[in-house]
């Protein structure tokens, strides 16, 4: 009996995952930042943010403070008097880049004001001293911005005087001075601060040591830790998970990340000692993957792990290793990565020592150069969810995500569009008809559906017509001829596609084949031995 209950209980120790084998591939000399003038402040941040067209990163400045602004694409040797963003009086402590525009960038400074900043296109030929806008209503320095993840024209900032501003910036004025509300409901220093997915939710770390949960729009303490066992240094949601993640250290003073239920942080779920370096560890969250990234500053690695609500929540993945420290750390969108050699995350690292900005990519290695659809879910697009006074009069919504498919447009725009198309028949209205806790994938998968069967009738009466259509022995009907570069990759995607499924087709046909053959040669040897 004790066995049969030992066997049940037994689970196997490996996990299946298709991020295991993930390995960091730092770029080549060619493709990495050189001669970059990076700041020498002590202050606990990144220095530096990104998207898929500009790297920002904050620089040394005299008679004030400056960050520059490089395109992606224009890698290599900095030139010395490359132009500046430079309008703050004091060293800038943080920049961040608008998510739902790719040309505006807001930066807080010393000085106790945050400025936002219309960054031209194609790239800064000269120095910007005038901001687009400028919001004064800290009174000591500003430390930390955050963009709201659903609305747009949000900003969050907090300083020094512990507390923390909500902006609307869908204002005419030029000079903003009373932020719509203010969050005063910390003691000391905030130093760091994280929406959950749909942003209603805030999380703060302070310098007293506690993790507080707020509500985002009216600042209300929902929920607040008392854990003397571990000092907090940085906080994150982790996605649609319902938890958090803080970085620190132990009452031994070595680095540790705890795990916590949003909605209970009297004890956290799990803590885990890393090392016992000194360095302040940050951390970074894939919610589409549920991968987790742990970069120390000062450090060379970047760990990564996947996270799991069950226990243990935390499964080791590998660490990239380097023997170049980072100062600070940027991070590509996902909108933004190369899908193509399967990058799903894209680090930046700024080597102070080196005045270099070296790019690291993590790769899932596979052997089909075709898009690969299981490693890349849907995520965030560009297009807000919200407007800035919806989310202010109570409003919350998730992030209209979009796939990653060269070509591919947003979910909730197909959807939209389909709602304008013409009148069905009676048939195809039954499957366009939304049901009630239906989800935007399944309306865009009953879409296509109908779409193909449009195509298909627009086929049949089209047979007639097919011979017109030839020319030089090309198909124009079948397969027109690409008129973009990105109308071609399309096509080379498509046909990767299809041979990979021809391919699979055939190797399945071969195990029926020698399935069928067995059956016969049993039937045969069952009806000689009669």
């Amino acid at each position: 009996m004790s066995i049969q209950l030992e066997q049940m209980t037994w689970q196997p120790q490996y996990r299946s995952s298709k991020y295991r084998h993930v390995f960091g591939k730092p770029a080549n000399k060619e493709s990495c930042y050189d001669c970059v003038p990076i700041t020498r402040s002590v202050h606990d941040n990144h220095f530096c943010s990104v998207n898929p067209i500009f790297i920002a990163v904050v620089t040394e400045c005299a008679g004030g403070g400056a960050f520059i602004v490089i395109p992606l694409q224009q890698s290599g040797k900095l030139d010395p008097h490359y132009p500046k963003v430079c309008g703050h009086r004091g060293n800038v402590l943080d920049i961040k880049w608008n998510p739902f525009d790719d040309y505006v960038i807001a930066s807080c400074s010393e000085d106790a004001s945050v400025k936002i900043w219309d960054i031209p296109k194609p790239c800064v030929t000269k120095n910007i001293t005038t901001a687009k806008k400028e919001l004064l209503g800290h009174t000591r320095r500003v430390g930390l911005l955050e963009w709201h993840p659903t609305a747009s024209n949000i900003l969050f900032s907090t300083g020094y005087d512990y507390k923390i501003m909500i902006w609307n910036l869908d204002t005419e004025e030029s000079i903003i001075c009373s932020p719509v509300r203010t969050i005063d409901c910390h003691k000391d220093v905030i130093l760091s601060m994280s929406f959950n997915a749909d942003g209603s939710l805030l999380a703060t770390s302070c310098k007293d040591r506690k993790i507080r949960v707020l509500d985002a729009r009216q600042g209300n303490i929902l929920q607040e830790s008392n854990s003397k066992a571990h000092k907090v240094n940085k906080v994150l949601f982790l996605g649609n998970m319902q938890k958090l993640l803080s970085t620190g250290t132990s009452r031994w003073n070595s680095r540790e990340m705890a795990l916590w239920d949003q909605d209970n942080l009297s004890v956290p779920l799990h803590q885990e000692d890393l090392d016992g370096s000194s360095g302040l560890l940050f951390p970074f969250f894939d919610n589409d993957t549920n991968m987790l990234y742990i970069v120390g500053k000062g450090d060379g690695n970047i760990r990564y792990y996947e996270v799991s609500p069950q226990k243990p929540h935390f499964h080791y993945l590998n660490e990239y290793r380097s023997y170049l420290p980072q100062k600070g750390i940027g991070v590509l969108p996902k909108r933004g990565v190369d899908v193509s050699s399967c990058e799903i995350f894209r680090f930046y690292k700024l080597v102070a020592i080196k005045g270099l900005i070296e790019p690291v990519s993590m790769i899932v290695p596979r052997r089909s150069e075709s898009y690969q659809d299981d490693i890349y879910p849907m995520t965030a697009g560009t297009k807000p969810s919200l407007t800035a006074h919806e989310w202010l009069s109570g409003i919350n919504r998730g992030p209209i995500v979009v796939s990653l498919r060269p070509g591919s447009k947003s979910l909730s725009s197909q959807v939209e569009f389909t709602r304008e198309e013409p009148k069905l028949s009676a048939k195809e209205t039954r499957h366009e008809e939304r049901p009630a806790g239906k989800t935007l994938y399944e309306i865009e998968y009953k879409t296509e559906i109908i779409r193909e069967d449009r195509g298909k009738r627009r086929t049949g009466r089209m047979q007639e017509n097919r011979n017109s259509l030839i020319s030089n022995g090309f198909d124009l009907f079948e397969c027109p001829p690409p008129k973009t570069e990105n109308e071609l990759l399309q096509m080379f995607y498509k046909q990767q596609e299809e041979i990979r499924r021809l391919r699979e087709q055939i190797s399945q046909r071969d195990v029926q084949i020698r399935q069928l053959e067995l059956e016969i040669k049993n039937v045969r040897n069952n009806a000689g031995s009669y």
